[in-house]
């Protein structure tokens, strides 16, 4: 599965627009693992993503590097031996109890029309994928 990060989908402006599919994750989420290994085995699912998607991985609490996206500058938080980015904070509802995995699409203006709290099932990820290619 091919993935990208928030300075390359900020490096490419205009060009190449494509709906945006946002996945928060963390090292330690049971449910994180179950789901990748899921998605890692539906081939369909993988090429509809790689070739009408943009699709950023994004690990909540490890990744540490500061990140501009929608035009805000997004820093790390850290907390004694862990942290969690800004980033993460200010994609979830819920800023107070954060639940992984997270997935966010957005269409091709970067506007939300999808967000999922939990296990994301390949064939349920199908559906909402196919429904924001066709709006």
């Amino acid at each position: 599965m091919k993935t990208g990060t928030f300075l390359e989908i900020e490096n490419l402006g205009t060009q190449n627009k494509k709906p945006i599919i946002i996945h928060l994750y963390t090292d330690w989420c049971s449910v994180c693992k179950i789901e990748s290994f899921q998605l890692k085995k539906d081939k369909d699912l993988i090429k509809m993503m790689n070739e009408n998607f943009h699709f950023i991985n994004f690990e909540a609490e490890k990744t540490k590097e500061k990140i501009n996206f929608q035009g805000k500058e997004f820093n790390y938080l850290p907390n004694g031996n862990s942290g969690i980015h800004e980033l993460a904070l200010a994609l979830f509802k819920n800023k107070n109890q954060p639940v992984y995995p997270l997935w966010i699409i957005l269409d091709e203006n970067q506007e939300l029309v999808y967000y999922h709290e939990g296990l994301f099932e390949p064939e349920k990820m199908k559906e909402e994928l196919i429904k924001t290619l066709l709006n």
